[in-house]
């Protein structure tokens, strides 16, 4: 049995996703085959641009976050998907070697109307960079309930 269900993601409920430094060779390696962008992939390119150096493509960003969020939230829950959001940010630039600090909150629930046992829940995740935030998006995601 899950140990994260619907009944257990209130709004206003924090949960910390952890710490990641960002891998040079994984970041380069991720721009190259999905965002190969010029300052994505060299390091002049980056500095000539106005992110000022070789930087993370935001997408990366966010695959780092949903991996935490799968480590700490979904792979014990009632997780059935999720059927999209309405905002993403990406509030500054992330460059090797940076430590992104995730988290989410609970924005609000509810029951589902047209499927018994199906909670929807909004979500907020966030990256920072010390005090910097590098990443804000807001999603629903789909969970089960106990009942």
């Amino acid at each position: 049995m899950a140990t994260i269900a619907y009944e257990d993601l209130p709004p206003g409920h924090v949960v910390d996703l952890g710490k990641v430094e960002v891998d040079r060779n994984e970041m380069l390696e991720f721009a190259r085959r999905f965002d190969p962008q010029p300052f994505h992939l060299d390091e002049e390119a980056g500095r000539n641009s106005v992110l000022g150096g070789l930087c993370a493509s935001g997408w990366y960003t966010a695959s780092l976050w949903m991996r935490a969020y799968v480590d700490h939230v979904l792979a014990d829950s009632t997780s059935q998907g999720s059927p999209g959001g309405n905002e993403l940010s990406w509030t500054a630039p992330v460059f090797p070697g940076d430590v992104l600090h995730f988290q989410l909150e609970v924005l609000s629930r509810r029951l589902s109307k047209s499927k018994p046992g199906l909670g929807l829940v909004e979500i907020t995740g966030t990256a920072d960079r010390g005090p910097d935030r590098v990443l804000r998006f807001t999603f629903l995601g789909m969970f089960g309930t106990r009942d």
